[in-house]
């Protein structure tokens, strides 16, 4: 894909003071965010400032590509941050080509009236579906499972659901998660936990001014979605991204958006010797990105403490669903699930005067929550070049959620015009699945070439080895 010329710039504003709450709280100089102009009005409709939270979180990673540039004789770059585009990159990504993206839902998966108010099921993965009917003791079709629903009171069909292994969120408002155990722990959180990593060795790869990430080798064990969106943003710097699934997992409403610029591999981490392949990956890696659930890593042997052993200097970024402390730290969860506890679905459903649950018109924390993944990874990768050490990072959809609601809410009547041809970069990309147009980049790193050395693959379809750099 060719590199991007940088939009006309049309808009500067503080954007609820975004950049600036997430540059700075991943260690950056707040000195730095003059560098950054944001381009294009309007906003996506929403009850809150999902537009601009989207176009700062973006800002953010490619500040930290400028940072890493400068970091190695490279001035200071230029950040342009088009929010339109920004926005529309939480939406999708792609345009087919005479093939269609399956529905990202499950069928059972969605909001349900139960007989205090709303609940969510979150039945994308078979278990978690299996865990959802097995509780409702009901057949996988709609109409059973919405009857079922309407006579479980909602904390208790959310914490049945949970303690059966699955994924559950009983809708609550602003004012019930403020006074919620999990919610006061979130808000006392910062917005990332940055740990001290081990001396690293000297740095492997030089900083190639067009392409600045180009020799960083990235181990990603995430799946939906903050994640993979994560790592799509330093494959897009030319970062070696290999992503590790298990046997038989797949995501078809969300790979061919999300695998772009990525080499796919498969491993089962419960046997040996695939555990020992992983192992020795992760030794000569650089950074590591998972979204594992924070015992999940443990279990297998791969705790912060055994990553560091293995890969001493390693940029370690982590994501959590609902925070790092409280009661609820560790539940499995996802952007529909945390919009739903944390209020937003509700102030959304007051808002907009609905008779039904009404959230972000896009999964706008596992975006965001990407991005700032990214400009983690990034930063690590800088200090480490600076001062010789690695880093450990970790953030939530819960912690990005809190962030989102504390800011002022939009009045606002201006929304962006619907995505045209014109928003599409006309080179064609070769996908597992069919031929497709890809979304022109939202951000422009002065100097820097932001494009993607693979197209969309499946799933599987490479060997779990590192390229030879």
């Amino acid at each position: 894909m060719p590199e991007t010329s940088s939009p006309n710039v049309t808009r500067t504003e503080p954007l609820y003071g975004f950049p600036r709450d997430i540059w700075t709280s991943l260690g950056g100089d707040a000195e730095w965010l003059s560098s950054v102009a944001f381009s294009e009005d309007g906003d996506l409709p929403a009850a809150f400032a999902v537009s601009d939270l989207a176009a700062a979180s973006v800002a953010a990673a490619g500040l930290a590509v400028a940072e890493l540039m400068a970091c190695r004789g490279g001035g200071r770059p230029a950040v342009h941050l088009d929010r339109r585009l920004a926005s529309f990159w939480c939406v999708t990504t792609l345009r087919p080509l005479g093939w269609a993206v399956p529905p990202p839902w499950d069928p059972i998966a969605g909001d349900y009236a139960a007989a205090d108010g709303w609940i969510r099921l979150h039945t994308n993965a078979p278990h978690h579906r299996d865990a959802a009917l097995a509780v409702l003791g009901v057949p996988a079709e709609k109409a059973a499972v919405a009857a079922a629903v309407a006579r479980w009171r909602i904390d208790d069909l959310e914490a049945a659901v949970v303690d059966r292994g699955g994924c559950a969120a009983a809708m609550r408002d602003l004012a019930a998660w403020a006074d919620h155990p999990q919610g006061k722990s979130v808000a006392a959180e910062p917005l990332a936990w940055i740990d001290d990593g081990d001396a690293a060795p000297e740095a492997q790869w030089p900083v190639t001014p067009n392409r600045p990430l180009a020799g960083i080798r990235v181990l990603d064990l995430t799946r939906v979605l903050a994640g993979p969106v994560a790592t799509r943003f330093l494959a897009g710097f030319g970062a070696d991204v290999l992503r590790i699934d298990p046997p038989g997992w797949d995501e078809p409403g969300v790979i061919p958006s999300v695998v772009l610029g990525k080499r796919c591999a498969r491993l089962d981490l419960r046997q040996p010797g695939d555990r020992r392949v992983l192992e020795q990956l992760l030794a000569s890696a650089d950074v590591m990105v998972h979204g594992y659930r924070p015992d999940a890593l443990a279990r297998l042997g791969l705790d912060a403490a055994a990553r560091r052993r293995l890969c001493p200097g390693l940029v370690d970024v982590s994501l959590d669903a609902y925070g790092w402390t409280g009661p609820w730290r560790g539940r499995r969860g996802f952007d529909s699930l945390v919009q739903m506890s944390a209020g937003i679905a509700a102030e959304g459903m007051r808002r907009f005067n609905t008779d039904k649950p009404k959230p972000l018109p896009v999964q706008a924390l596992d975006h965001v929550t990407g991005y700032i993944m990214a400009a983690a990874v990034v930063r690590g990768l800088t200090r480490r070049l600076k001062e010789g050490v690695g880093s450990g990072t970790r953030t939530s959809l819960a912690r990005t959620a809190a962030l989102l609601t504390a800011a002022p809410m939009p009045d606002r009547n201006k929304e962006f015009a619907a995505v045209d041809d014109a928003d599409f970069d006309p080179a064609i990309e070769a996908t597992a699945w069919g031929p497709a147009r890809r979304l022109k980049p939202s951000v422009v790193v002065e100097g820097a070439a932001m494009r993607w050395d693979y197209p969309a693959n499946a799933l599987g379809s490479s060997k779990p080895e590192w390229i030879p750099r």
